[in-house]
């Protein structure tokens, strides 16, 4: 049976803590569904109870800023892989926030920025559904994958732009805003 509340609770940011992996899903009008995993310890932050964002890293494509951007609606899944089963979604409304961007200062300093971060995506919460979780098998964390964050780490920062400002459509030829720095992260 699935609960629902109107902002995070407690109980509910102190699972997210705990999780190594959850997953986003955006839409647009006339477009395919993105569904994307997503990793990297402390890339996810609870600003406040009714507030989320978490770091997105350059990668195959761009398809989160773009739905984004034409119709801000995104669910943000958590699942439990331990023994205590649980499943929490996150519906809200998002937007990205690029270097360049004026508040990119102030909410950067909530991480510690890695390799090829491309924008911060901040949600406000609409919605929080919470459910039993029974389904999803139980797994371990054997370690988090370093290959995209090595990958950004040997970059040509000058390269890195330009192929960057160069991706300003999504898949589905939606337009996105692409950013204009590298950021070199302070991970080793």
């Amino acid at each position: 049976m699935a609960d629902f509340t109107d902002t995070l609770t407690e109980k509910h940011i102190a699972f997210i803590e705990r999780q190594p992996v959850y997953f986003t899903a955006t839409a647009a009008a006339d477009a395919r569904i993105n569904l994307s995993p997503k990793g990297y310890a402390d890339s996810f932050r609870v600003l406040s109870e009714s507030q989320v964002a978490y770091l997105d890293l350059a990668g195959s494509g761009n398809e989160t800023h773009a739905h984004l951007a034409a119709d801000g609606r995104i669910t943000i899944m958590f699942c439990a892989f331990d023994r205590s089963a649980l499943i929490l979604r996150i519906y809200g409304r998002g937007r990205p926030v690029l270097p360049q961007d004026a508040d990119w200062d102030a909410l950067a300093a909530h991480f510690t920025l890695l390799p090829g971060t491309r924008q911060i995506f901040v949600i406000d919460v609409e919605s929080v559904q919470t459910s039993c979780g029974w389904g999803v098998p139980m797994m371990d964390l054997q370690h988090e994958r370093d290959t995209l964050q090595k990958y950004h780490r040997q970059a040509d920062p000058t390269l890195w732009v330009e192929k960057t400002l160069g991706r300003t459509k999504s898949i589905d030829g939606l337009p996105t805003r692409p950013t204009d720095r590298f950021i070199e992260g302070e991970s080793a």
